[in-house]
């Protein structure tokens, strides 16, 4: 499928640009006397609305942004966009690497930031209920006060919020032991776009009653409803130090073997990280240090909770069997510097210009391949391609660093075939960052006819009128 128009850098995610209706002010003024004080029009804020980190920003700003501090100032904000038409799109700490939180002409932006509240914690039930918009890690240093955590761990944790994990089911280098968010997720309340509250979920550890709808909402990106609590499942610190290891390799495919060789044995690691080259040469250049002399491609393991040090000797072994060269440690200072070599990958990118991040999932067992497929599209349309991967649930990260405006027709075209080659090896098209904007086109790829018009119907009857943000996921039906 071509990208055509639809995967451009500028989107039009609402009204045209040729200025607000009448409408639009009539919509803007029923805020206003509602919502005292919650409702901003600042041009420079409505600006900001008009992209997240994923590259796409839409051709006119917003209406407004109203500030929700409560659950009533969501409904009250939804009454008024229903009964005006008017398209909602959900938005907090606008770190969406999809578009999924971009707002365009026409549109009221719902920001739930504020609505950060940590509303319980227990201890004796390992959950805690929280607003949308706390942060990932204000939240897991509260939490830690009591010997708890929750195990979502984004690179982004310290600026992306909880709401936005769930809007997204979203991942991160956790997730090979601990799961995806959905898996930590026990309950959300929402409200719908007539501005109805819906409780789904359960406090339960078990809960089969009639569908999940809880499930379903985790990862719709703001489509069916908007998450303004979420109670969330928790799992005791683990106990004593772990055990961090770092493997430099000649090569990203000697890099990708020794990761799926660890898989294969069985070794059930909190962690494993890979750094291709590109990548590595970035991190080097923007820490400063001289990471290319001890190798080609990084490889980050850490394991953790009782047992950690047996197993970490089994993993080391095995990356030595694969020709790393090895470093493991106990020390929590090292540990630190070890991985704060994985999380600065984006920043280092991002000092090089403009970042289309792609996220891509593939089996484990076919990680070595599709970093080969990587250096062949390198090759074949004259493209860098960093790539990083969290090698423990095979969800890959290759980016394009854009220097111009727009993005060149070559990295669409490169991006294009790397998402078949994710479908042809029985992957994916996402694996932690959602469909958005920025994927739309290529969804029927992979869900096929049948699965996506059942996906439409879904979105109907949660949403009737088509309010919640509009056009993301689902590319625009033409008649």
């Amino acid at each position: 499928m071509s990208p055509s128009t639809d995967a451009g850098a500028d989107v039009s995610t609402g009204a045209p640009a040729s200025g607000p209706s009448e409408t639009d002010g009539r919509v803007v003024e029923a805020l206003r006397r509602a919502l005292p004080g919650r409702v901003v029009t600042d041009p420079e804020v409505l600006t900001a609305c008009t992209a997240d980190r994923s590259g796409h920003r839409a051709d006119a700003p917003p209406l407004a942004v109203v500030e929700a501090r409560e659950v009533a100032d969501v409904q009250e904000t939804c009454r008024i966009a229903s009964a005006h038409g008017t398209p909602i799109v959900t938005r907090a700490a606008g770190t969406g690497l999809a578009g999924g939180a971009v707002a365009g002409g026409g549109e009221i932006v719902l920001s739930t930031r504020s609505m950060d509240r940590i509303l319980e914690i227990s201890p004796a039930d390992r959950l805690a209920v929280v607003g949308p918009g706390i942060l990932n890690g204000d939240l897991n240093r509260a939490l830690a006060e009591h010997g708890l955590w929750w195990a979502p761990d984004p690179a982004s944790r310290d600026i992306s919020t909880v709401g936005g994990n769930i809007a997204m089911n979203a991942g991160g280098l956790l997730c090979a032991k601990y799961g995806v968010t959905r898996e930590a997720v026990l309950a959300l309340t929402v409200v719908l776009a007539d501005g109805r509250v819906v409780e789904t979920g359960h406090r339960t550890v078990k809960g089969v009653s009639g569908y999940d709808l809880c499930a379903l909402l985790i990862g719709s990106e703001g489509t069916l409803g908007i998450i303004v609590e979420a109670t969330l499942r928790l799992d005791p610190l683990p106990e004593g130090p772990p055990t961090t290891i770092g493997a430099f390799f000649d090569s990203v495919d000697d890099a990708a073997r020794a990761a799926a060789a660890i898989t294969a044995a069985g070794h059930r690691i909190a962690l494993m990280e890979l750094m291709d080259e590109p990548t590595l040469a970035a991190v080097a250049e923007h820490a400063d240090q001289d990471l290319l002399r001890r190798g080609r491609a990084h490889l980050l393991v850490q394991c953790d909770g009782p047992g950690a040090a047996t197993l970490a000797e089994a993993v080391v072994a095995v990356l030595r069997d694969h020709g790393g060269d090895v470093e493991a440690t106990d020390d929590e200072q090292r540990a630190a510097e070890l991985l704060a070599l994985r999380r600065a990958a984006l920043p280092a990118l991002e000092a090089q210009g403009t970042l289309l991040v792609e996220d891509i999932a593939v089996p484990r067992s076919r990680l070595a391949e599709t970093f080969a497929a990587i250096r062949e599209l390198e090759a074949a349309h004259g493209v860098t391609i960093p790539t990083t991967c969290h090698a423990g649930d095979g969800n890959l990260h290759p980016t394009f660093v854009v220097t111009s405006e727009e993005i060149p027709a070559r990295v669409w075209a490169a991006a294009e075939a790397l998402f078949a080659h994710a479908l042809a090896v029985g992957g994916t098209l996402t694996g932690e960052h959602g469909i958005g904007l920025l994927k739309r086109a290529w969804l029927p790829d992979e869900l096929g006819p049948e699965q996506l018009q059942l996906q439409r119907g879904i979105k109907a009857v949660f949403d009737p009128q088509g309010l919640l943000n509009p056009g993301k996921i689902f590319a625009q039906e033409t008649a």
